[in-house]
This record gives structure tokens, C-alpha cells and sequence, in this order.
């Protein structure tokens, strides 16, 4: 006995009042199967598909983020760079001009009691705070240091003469040249003193200026003091303002006693007017 496997649906279509018509149509069950599993296998192919792209967005999304956060942290990382080079910076300007007025970076401080909170120095915020905490000591300290190592007081009391620039020939006729420095006229034998604290970095004899003590001030600055009679300071020597460096001479290239001042930055001849108080002098 052959087995049906057909399915049969009935449709009923009225075409008048009196009248039914019924038409047969057949399916076979393997045509019902095969549809059923293309559709299973559309919809799975289509689930597959959404949630391919679902993840497709989120992992964009998740990339998105994740560059972002880089960009964050290579920025957070930048900024603490730049301020460790600051703080770095800082220390070492701090370190260099200690030891220009010579202090002593390695002296041990006596050890008190402390204590307090603490946070990790890689933190923006600390470093923040340390860098201007230490730019502004530095401020202040370079203010100090900078009106203790600039020539600011008369080397000797007495009368301006010649003065820094074109002069006429101090020996006689009718040329001319330039002169480097301020003289000073006074007796023979007064006491000439540094202007300004510094380093002792020449004394000697050089011609022009004859007896010669020249000071090292720290940065490029120096002042020089000639025609001298006497040297009291040593090579080396650390100098303090107001310390007597020689006395009043006419060595040299001089035309009777007074103080030869000069001062130069970088080595070149300055103008030393600027710098003398107007309350001395003549």
C-alpha cells in the first residue's frame, strides 16, 4: 500500500448565491519540511547578522573608548613629564645658584620631628603644587641673590673723572679712544672695596690697568678694579660687598692716583654709571 504524503488544503470560493465551487490544492509534506528548514535557516542567518553587527558597533564603541583613554593617560603622561622637567629644572637653577653665593648643598640639616599626611609624587597635583611652590622660592631667591651679587655701592669714594666711552688722550695731543671704565679721583692709598659679593678670579699686574683685581659675580658678571698700589685679596678668595679687594694706586696707564672701575657682562665693557648710587661720588 502506497503511503500518501500529500497535504491537502481546501478552498471554498462563492461565485453566486446558488452556486459553490471547491478546487483541491495539493502540497507535498518533503515541500513543507524543505521550507520550513530554509526558514529556520534565514532566520538564524538573519539573528547571525544582527547580532554581528551589535557587536561589530559595540566593539567600535569599545574601541572608540579605549582610544580615548590612551589619548587621556599619553596626555596625563605628557603633563607629568613636563613637570618632573620643570621640578628638575627647577633644582637644578635652585643647586647652581647656591653654589654661586656659596652655600654648601650638602650640608646635613639637624633632624627635627616630622610627620603629616603623605601622597605619591608621580601625582599631577603634587607635582603641580611642588613646581610652583619651588618656581616661586626660586623667585625670590634669585631677587636676594641677584641684589647681593649686583654691583650696587661705590668701589671708593672720591670724584668722577673720565667716564666710559670716546675720550681724549689722557697722555697728551689731539687723539682720541675709547675708555672701558669709570675713573674715579681720590688719595693715594685709600681703601678700594668689592661692590658686590663674588669670587676673586684675577689679581695681578696687566698692562693698562697695572696692579688688577677683577671679581667674578656669578651669570657673566664682572667688575674689575685697577691703577691699584696694593692688592689685599687672594686668587680664589669668596668675596663679600663692602670687602677691601686693594687700595688707590696710579700703576699702569695712569696719569696720577685714582680708581680705575670697570664693569663687564659677558666681557664686554658696560657702562658702570647706571650701577653707582648717586649719593657718593661727585
Amino acid at each position: 500500500m502506497v503511503r500518501d504524503d500529500r497535504l491537502y488544503a481546501f478552498i471554498i470560493a462563492h461565485t453566486s448565491r446558488s452556486r459553490a465551487r471547491i478546487r483541491r490544492i495539493t502540497v507535498h509534506k518533503r515541500w513543507l519540511k524543505f521550507s520550513a528548514f530554509v526558514s529556520v535557516i534565514i532566520f538564524c542567518a538573519a539573528l547571525y547578522g544582527v547580532y554581528s553587527l551589535t557587536e561589530h558597533i559595540r566593539h567600535a564603541q569599545v574601541e572608540q573608548e579605549n582610544a580615548r583613554l590612551r589619548a587621556e593617560n599619553e596626555k596625563q603622561r605628557q603633563e607629568l613629564q613636563n613637570l618632573n622637567h620643570r621640578v628638575k629644572a627647577v633644582e637644578d637653577t635652585s643647586r647652581k645658584l647656591a653654589e654661586m653665593n656659596g652655600v654648601n648643598s650638602d650640608e646635613q640639616p639637624v633632624l627635627n620631628g616630622a610627620g603629616g599626611p603623605a601622597l605619591p609624587l608621580d601625582d599631577a597635583t603634587v607635582l603641580e603644587f611642588k613646581t610652583r611652590y619651588l618656581e616661586q622660592q626660586l623667585q625670590t631667591y634669585e631677587a636676594v641673590l641677584r641684589e647681593r651679587m649686583m654691583p650696587s655701592t661705590w668701589p671708593v669714594e672720591g670724584r668722577m673723572t673720565d667716564g666710559f666711552g670716546d675720550r681724549r688722550n689722557p697722555f697728551g695731543g689731539y687723539s682720541s679712544e675709547f675708555h672701558t671704565g669709570q675713573d674715579i679721583a681720590t688719595n693715594y692709598g685709600t681703601p678700594v672695596t668689592a661692590t658686590a659679593n663674588g669670587v676673586v678670579a684675577f689679581t695681578g699686574y696687566q698692562n693698562g690697568y697695572g696692579q688688577l683685581v677683577i671679581i667674578d659675580h656669578g651669570g657673566g658678571l664682572t667688575t674689575r678694579y685697577g691703577h691699584l698700589s696694593r692688592i689685599d685679596a687672594t686668587m680664589g678668595q669668596n668675596i663679600t660687598r663692602g670687602d677691601v679687594v686693594g687700595r688707590v694706586g696710579s700703576s699702569g696707564r695712569s696719569t696720577g692716583p685714582h680708581l680705575h672701575y670697570e664693569i663687564r657682562v659677558n666681557d664686554e665693557p658696560v657702562d658702570p654709571r647706571p650701577y653707582l648710587p648717586t649719593s657718593e661720588g661727585q
